[in-house]
């Protein structure tokens, strides 16, 4: 039975640390990142995801000229935010990532179940129901008001915003939050419909909405791309946004998962590379955080072998 609560390779260890020695050696790094970027494209096109016709697709659909429409001049980009991730120097902030999102975001779900002959629409709605299975369980009361954090291009806010509407009666507002306005141009792009309300370009510690406006607040994949401070911001302000008796739910990888603790070694390296903050998030208590704050954590519960999901109550005083 596994009883570690984190992977050998991520935090303070030795192994974690001859990693991350790797790393911070340029040469090493700069060939680790393009790894990761082949493996990350041939996986997804090997599986029938036109990465590169999804790409060029984006590319000559005239959003770039439209990015003015979603910037907040306003906006302040932490430190933390401009470092390079997920194998782009720029980050989050270039039309690169924006433009490779979508396809890598279908992908996702064929890591979870990769001895599997499933297609990716077939793993990608696995991933995101076996989210929402926990959400229908532990989120009792009504929701009209949910808003999604980090959404990046919107995959994860329209579905969301999709399961509720079936699921009840009536019309539900849904808002999608992201510090980049690239990403969010290619969400507003995907949202043909105008399903989301608003698609919200500002900082998620300090979102300036509304207190106690949302019945939901989201936080989806999401918390191990963040350093544990901004992390704890953002819980806080989302105690801040939720009505008396909301949730906030979170749903990330597994400390816990035997999956991710046995990554091969070239895995594992390829991902830390990514992933400037996963030695943080590894460490990371959020659930006692949560607690902290003043949440009331109803659950945390493997959602599939490799993720899982925390569910937190605002309390009615």
């Amino acid at each position: 039975m596994n009883t570690k609560i984190k992977p050998d390779w991520a935090g303070q260890g030795l192994l974690s640390q001859f990693v991350n020695l790797l790393i911070n050696t340029k040469p090493i790094y700069s060939l680790m990142k393009q790894q990761a970027r082949q493996v990350m494209i041939k996986t997804a096109e090997k599986n029938g995801v036109a990465w590169r016709k999804n790409y060029e697709k984006l590319e000559a659909s005239g959003i770039k000229e439209k990015l003015t429409e979603v910037v907040n001049p306003n906006v302040v980009y932490p430190e933390y935010y401009k470092v390079p991730f997920h194998a782009y120097s720029e980050g989050n902030l270039c039309w690169k990532a924006a433009f490779e999102a979508p396809s890598a975001t279908y992908a996702m779900g064929l890591r979870v179940w990769p001895k599997e002959k499933i297609t990716w629409q077939t793993a990608n709605h696995r991933l995101r129901s076996s989210f929402h299975e926990v959400l229908g369980t532990y989120v009792t009361q009504d929701v009209q008001d949910i808003l999604d954090i980090g959404c990046s291009v919107g995959i994860s806010t329209l579905e969301i915003h999709r399961y509720y509407q079936q699921k009840q009666n009536h019309p539900v507002n849904t808002i999608g939050l992201d510090l980049s306005p690239y990403m969010l141009s290619v969400a507003k792009q995907l949202d043909v419909d105008n399903e989301i309300s608003q698609w919200l370009h500002t900082q998620a510690e300090n979102t300036g909405l509304a207190n106690e406006s949302f019945d939901l607040v989201t936080l989806q994949f999401v918390t191990h791309e963040l350093p544990s401070f901004a992390s704890q911001a953002i819980f806080q302000e989302a105690l801040r946004l939720l009505r008396p008796g909301g949730c906030f739910a979170i749903v990330d990888n597994n400390p816990k998962s035997p999956v991710i603790q046995n990554l091969p070694p070239v895995l594992f390296t390829l991902m830390k590379s990514t992933e400037p903050w996963s030695d943080e998030y590894y460490m990371f208590d959020i659930e006692g955080t949560l607690q902290t704050i003043g949440f009331e954590v109803l659950t945390t519960v493997s959602t599939d072998p490799r993720h899982r999901a925390i569910v937190a109550k605002k309390t009615i005083l």
